[in-house]
């Protein structure tokens, strides 16, 4: 693909490119090239030193942790926020450290903020093989936890944008405890990210301590002033699982993958891609429970895979489904995926998620 930045200077653009030649860039040139380009316009802008600090550390970070995550690619993980403040003997720490202790069982990994309290409770289920810590520096220096503390799968961040970034891109399912308002902005950046489809359908679980009634006070909010405010949809909700059973929010991760496996785009088309192929009376089932999520006149139908998935190599082994989907209605995209895992057809048990979905 052609670079999408051009410096505006012929001259500099073919020594941007013989720059990628000298480092042995071979891959994803126009990428690169785009980047190198975007950080040559920076000179010519009108940005102030702290455009610049902001954009350079910014870059560095993130490519200290995509090195960090790269050797773990091909293996799923958790993502799972919480306070800070919650002690080692709280029912909460325990659900977040029982929860992680089962999924890595699994063969998951756990990616938590790496400070105390629930973050240190996700480290310690997992175990260190396990674990990733995407830290925070802050004036009162928060030290990562006696779980992740001198790994190398632990990465520091100065900006909160950067590290939500990483503790989203990387992890394929979410566990989100109580927590203040830090919690609560990750955990709303992780629906409005799934409300907007900026990001993959992803199972995200709302634990709460035994007889906790934290998530169920927000989910009683959510309907009763937001979704009857007309400010989100009442389907909106479909994109979590509330639950107070450490077994149950497990499941709800695991099973999420037990028969969907990804999406992709390909022009205005949806694919949907899963284990196990639908009967002709499935797929009919869902057009009629499904048909409201559609455009106008769109059906959902099997498929095989479609010439950019084919070009790309991707997952060419997989069943499709396809459609014309309605953009609005990505809350009803979770309770098609719940409706796929439940199928007659698909897998009686969740198979291994490899070359699980990122983003």
């Amino acid at each position: 693909m052609s670079p999408r930045v051009k410096t505006g200077s012929a001259a500099i653009d073919r020594q941007i490119e013989a720059l990628l030649d000298e480092c042995g860039a071979t891959e994803d040139r126009d990428l690169l090239f785009d980047i190198i380009a975007s950080g040559v316009l920076l000179a010519g802008d009108d940005s102030d030193r702290l455009d610049l600090k902001i954009t350079a550390a910014t870059l560095a970070e993130m490519r200290v942790a995509f090195n960090a995550f790269a050797p773990y690619r091909d293996q799923p993980k958790v993502t799972i926020f919480g306070s800070a403040r919650i002690l080692a003997d709280d029912p909460l720490y325990l659900s977040a450290r029982d929860a992680a202790a089962l999924l890595a069982a699994e063969g998951w990994m756990v990616v938590t903020g790496a400070g105390p309290g629930i973050m240190a409770a996700g480290l310690e289920g997992a175990g260190r093989e396990k674990s990733f810590g995407v830290n925070i520096r802050l004036p009162f220096e928060q030290e990562a936890n006696e779980f992740i503390r001198g790994d190398h799968k632990l990465v520091s961040m100065k900006y909160f944008f950067t590290r939500k970034l990483e503790l989203v891109k990387e992890s394929q399912g979410f566990l989100c405890l109580p927590g203040g308002f830090g919690t609560l902005d990750e955990t709303f950046e992780l629906l409005t990210l799934q409300q907007t489809g900026k990001s993959v359908p992803t199972p995200i679980v709302f634990l709460d301590e035994p007889g906790g009634t934290y998530w169920e006070g927000w989910r009683r909010f959510t309907l009763d002033h937001v979704a009857a405010g007309g400010y989100i949809s009442a389907e909106d909700l479909g994109i979590v699982t509330i639950t107070d059973d450490v077994e149950v929010a497990v499941e709800a991760v695991l099973g999420f993958y037990r028969n969907y496996r990804s999406i992709r785009w390909v022009g205005k088309t949806l694919v949907v891609r899963l284990v196990a192929e639908p009967t002709d009376a499935e797929v009919a089932m869902l057009n009629e429970e499904f048909g409201a999520m559609l455009a106008a006149t769109g059906q959902i139908e099997r498929s095989g895979p479609l010439p950019p998935e084919v070009k790309d190599g991707e997952h060419l082994d997989q069943q499709r489904l396809v459609m014309d989907f309605d953009i609005r209605h990505f809350g009803q995209l979770h309770a098609f995926i719940h409706r796929l895992n439940e199928l007659g057809s698909a897998p009686a048990t969740t198979l291994a998620l490899s070359d699980p979905p990122r983003g």
